[in-house]
């Protein structure tokens, strides 16, 4: 039994030294605490107007664990030349002074009232350094007042143990309500950090004299003299009707049949500007900054605070959220479009494969018929195969309609192709040549784009309009379709196209570009040389008919010799075989049997296709003067085309055959040169031609002229003039070996060097093979110059706020542009940065159009004013209004609120404002009611008791639209209570 009793008195022992959770989270506020170095802050120096608005913040963050609850506590401080250091003389002065620490100096500060744009609790409290500890999930809320007190007091003890001196918070309730507890201990004076937040405001406490009561009676202080209380206030109007002063945007003519949903009406140009005016709200705010409480009446009957009698007025705008500016949902729209990866086919279908014209079928497949006939066995005939296919393919293909008018696709290929209307008519060269540019703008040169206005340029903006006001993807293939068959017709009936030079690609430009650009080129060859071909054949006529009228026409030969001097049937006399060369080969059929033959052919030969004499130069074995000849032009290439050719040199390796063969494919310029300058310089050298073609590699030779010139003196041989380079002198050198494989024949002889057909053909097959997403890929260059070229129209130079970035915005597009593979990512963030300067133009736009409606008619001073403030508005969080409601700026302001004012109340008719707004009689106020209301009461008292240290207190409080917030920071003595 004695054994059961002392088993019952046994009971389980706690200990008491392990720490709690409590403590633990107490003790991770500590380390904290130390870990920063809040312990020993020093002081900086007396904050400066707009420190809390323009100076930086610097923020960094630990998390603390209480139990299972996960808190985020944070240091919030003010840097960049407001934490300077004092002096240790200021500091020795300021504890003789026996000032205020600074933190309570901070609030009682009346410089940084009202920061329009900072902390909410450095906005409450005008505090520059503090600490926050905040709840990290929201789930985690603070929200029953036993808990508060559990948090205030471990922030207390925390603070007490590390005499921290910065200001500690904790945020409670829900985050929404943005509710705080805190405390700051400092030496002899303890703040405690209170907050009221009711969603309805008692009507007894709506106006200031019901607030100073509540701060009052807050204080409780014991003194008979309170001290005197004083006030800063606020008060924002808010103007978000501009029914008055609409957007400038030109209204869409609902008659034109092109309208787009968006009201743009043209395809010449890329538009710009938003839709909808972006300025959302006008906020003026109304402040006095410095009142006491016996200077102004504020209660439910009568108020001194009138907008009009403020010192003080500042204003700041809110832009509409989310805005997009045509010009940047143009260009999206149109990058879309690179991500879809269907053909012309697919898109159009029987609309890509119209019915040909029946002749020319009929004639092609008889052709083949002919050549691939067996005799007698009959086989199908390839016609009828061919058609029999093309049916079984057409019938399983739906017909598409066209995406947009004929109207308007005449009216597009009459934009492109503005030479259509005097077609065939060939002498529009002039029209052509003022509208082909070759000169980029010195900005944009570097762009890997297209001239401005060319046609490359004007198809790439016909494409992004079309895309998002006429069709979309469907639109882009059928213009380009119907752009493919404009330049095969161009091509087979020799219609140069406008807006393109005649000269060879230029790299600079983008693929498309150079193929128009190589096409041009063969559309002005072939035009030239069956122009040269008409003219020999009209001169072979005239010499064929006033021969046969001197002669008999029936003794007439009709056998002419050939080249070799044979006899041709077929061919009047008087007609040369040149008449077709170009596309026969180099080789005639026939040649000279040994060396000495061709040396005898090319001396007896007669000298052809001399273009000038070559300066003062002889020929070196004759005193015959050295013609400069008449040669074939090289071909042009185009970007892609160099490549290949790169390819195509390099796949031949380093045997002695692939040298061999890239050394004759690197030298058929060569060669036909060589042949020319033969032809023209009967007799001639390769030490001749060498002095014409390359005088680099003759070399003069001084001293060996004076020795041959007394040579001369007395043998009477001829001194030389120079001699060959070593280049030129080295064994199997390629100029002797392309010298000696070259004969004498002139440039209209030769085969030709360009083959025009050809190159035609392939550009052709290379723009109608080309999808949809593939040519606006080609085209993305030209696209984004000319949307940088429309922001510039716009007058994105001019703007403060966009001028420094704007060259910068032009530097990354052209290096983008220039990138060996269009990246569409990249080109992606140009466009947000092209639809943000957009925005940014537009807004500064709408600012002008208010407060500058007739431009820059007035005053100088005045306009450049109001310039300066349309800028600070778009960059500044919150804009001083010079001179108050008294200035300028001021008055149309006032103007502004006072329309809107009496648009809202529907007034007709109203007398027109005058300079002095004073005497303006209106029953209608000026003025809508303060959307908020912004009060700031300080003081200084001793509490708790009359004899202790007197200690600064301030309140903050804020009256909205069903809104009631107090913030009160109230301290007391600590030391004598």
């Amino acid at each position: 039994m004695a054994d059961d009793v002392e088993e019952s008195e046994v009971f389980e022992i706690t200990d008491f030294t392990a720490a709690s959770e409590w403590e633990r989270f107490v003790a991770r506020l500590e380390q904290v605490i130390h870990d920063w170095k809040l312990t020993s802050v020093p002081r900086a120096r007396p904050l400066q107007k707009g420190d809390l608005t323009n100076a930086q913040w610097s923020e960094r963050s630990q998390e603390v664990n209480f139990a299972n609850v996960r808190f985020l506590i944070s240091e919030h401080r003010l840097k960049h030349g407001v934490e300077e250091k004092l002096t240790l003389e200021q500091e020795e002065n300021e504890e003789k002074a026996d000032t205020l620490p600074q933190a309570l100096e901070d609030m009682m500060s009346s410089e940084n009232d009202f920061p329009p744009r900072a902390h909410c609790l450095c906005r409450w409290y005008g505090l520059r350094h503090f600490v926050v500890l905040i709840p990290a999930a929201n789930s985690d809320a603070v929200l029953s007042e036993s808990k508060c007190n559990l948090l205030l007091s471990s922030l207390t003890i925390a603070v007490n143990n590390t005499s921290c001196s910065v200001p500690i918070f904790a945020q409670i309730q829900q985050k929404w309500r943005r509710m705080y507890t805190g405390i700051c201990e400092i030496p002899r004076l303890r703040t405690n950090f209170d907050m009221v937040h009711l969603k309805r405001i008692p009507h007894q406490y709506n106006h200031l004299e019901g607030l100073l009561n509540v701060f009052k009676s807050k204080i409780a202080s014991q003194v008979s003299d309170r001290g005197t209380v004083t006030v800063a206030v606020r008060f924002t109007y808010v103007l978000n009707d501009w029914t008055q002063y609409s957007w400038p945007l030109q209204f869409p003519d609902m008659d034109d049949t092109y309208v787009s949903e968006d009201g743009f009406t043209t395809f010449q140009s890329l538009p710009f500007g938003a839709t909808a005016d972006p300025i959302g709200t006008l906020y003026l705010s109304a402040t006095w900054p410095s009142l006491t409480e016996d200077m102004v009446v504020d209660n439910d009957v009568y108020s001194d605070l009138e907008a009009l009698q403020a010192p003080l007025w500042s204003s700041r705008i809110n832009t509409v959220q989310n805005m997009q500016g045509l010009l940047g949902d143009y260009l999206i729209s149109l990058l879309k479009l690179c991500h879809n990866t269907d053909t012309l086919d697919q898109l159009l279908g029987k609309m890509a494969f119209e019915e040909e014209d029946e002749e020319q079928t009929e004639q092609i497949t008889h052709a083949l018929q002919k050549l691939t006939d067996p005799g007698r066995v009959q086989f199908p005939g390839i016609s009828s195969v061919v058609h029999s296919a093309r049916s079984k393919i057409r019938s399983r293909q739906r017909p598409v309609d066209p995406p947009f008018s004929s109207d308007l696709l005449n009216d597009v290929l009459q934009y492109l192709f503005p030479d259509a209307t005097v077609l065939p008519d060939t002498s529009s060269s002039d029209l052509l040549r003022q509208q082909s540019l070759d000169s980029q703008p010195e900005r944009y040169r570097h762009f890997k784009a297209a001239p401005r206005d060319c046609l490359t340029y004007k198809l790439t903006v016909a494409m992004c309009v079309l895309n998002s006001a006429h069709g979309g993807l469907k639109a882009v293939a059928y213009l380009w379709h119907e752009f493919v068959l404009e330049m095969r017709y161009r091509w087979e009936n020799k219609y140069k196209l406008p807006g393109i030079s005649g000269t060879a690609p230029n790299m600079a430009c983008c693929l498309v570009h150079q193929k128009l650009q190589m096409l041009n080129c063969c559309i002005a060859r072939k035009k030239a040389r069956e122009e040269r071909q008409s003219l020999k054949e009209a001169d072979r006529n005239i010499s064929t008919t006033s021969f046969a009228s001197a002669e008999d026409a029936d003794t007439i030969s009709n056998v002419q010799p050939d080249r070799k001097g044979a006899a041709k049937e077929g061919e009047p006399r008087g007609s040369e075989s040149e008449d077709e060369f170009y596309e026969c080969e180099m080789e005639n059929e026939e040649g000279p049997e040994d060396d000495a033959a061709i040396q005898e052919s090319e001396e007896i030969s007669k000298p052809e296709g001399r273009l000038k004499v070559c300066g003062e130069l002889k020929l070196l074995n004759s005193d015959e003067d050295l013609y400069i000849p008449v040669t074939q032009d090289p071909a042009p290439m185009t970007e892609d085309m160099l490549e290949e050719h790169a390819e195509v040199l390099a796949k031949l390796g380093t045997t002695s055959e692939g040298a061999e063969l890239r050394a004759k494919m690197q030298s058929a310029c060569l060669l036909s040169d060589m042949g020319a300058f033969k032809a023209a310089n009967p007799g001639c050298s390769l030490e001749d031609f060498v002095r014409w073609y390359s005088p680099r590699d003759w070399v003069e030779g001084e001293e060996e002229e004076k020795e041959e010139k007394e040579n001369e003196t007395t043998d009477g041989r001829k001194p030389s003039q120079g001699h060959l380079s070593p280049r030129m002198q080295l064994p199997g050198n390629m100029w002797m070996e392309v010298w000696s494989q070259s004969k004498p024949m002139p440039a209209h002889r030769q085969k030709r060097l360009f083959d025009d057909t050809k190159e035609a053909e392939k550009v052709l097959h290379f723009l109608a093979a080309l999808k949809p997403s593939e040519v606006i890929t080609n085209l993305l260059p030209v696209l984004i110059q000319a949307a940088l070229e429309r922001l510039e129209e716009a007058g994105g130079e001019s703007i403060p706020s966009l001028q420094p970035h704007f060259g910068q915005l032009v530097n990354t597009a052209s290096r983008i542009t220039r990138t060996p593979v269009q990246d569409v990512k990249k080109y992606e963030e140009i466009v947000l940065q092209i639809s943000m300067a957009e925005l940014l133009i537009a807004k500064h736009q709408s600012l002008m159009a208010k407060f500058l409606p007739n431009g820059c008619n007035g005053e100088t001073e005045q306009v450049k004013d109001m310039e300066e403030f349309v800028c600070d508005l778009q960059n500044q969080p919150e804009v001083p209004v010079k001179d108050g409601p008294r200035g300028h700026i001021g008055g149309t302001i006032h103007k502004l609120f006072v329309s809107a004012q009496r648009a809202a109340n529907m007034v007709e008719e109203f007398e027109k404002l005058e300079e002095d707004t004073s005497e303006t009689v209106s029953s209608i106020p000026d003025f809508p009611a303060a959307a908020g209301r912004e009060f700031i009461l300080r003081t200084t008292v001793s509490r708790p008791a009359p004899y202790s240290r007197p200690s600064p207190q301030r309140m903050f409080c804020v009256l909205m639209d069903n809104e009631l917030r107090l913030a009160g920071a109230f301290s007391q003595d600590t030391s004598f209570q």
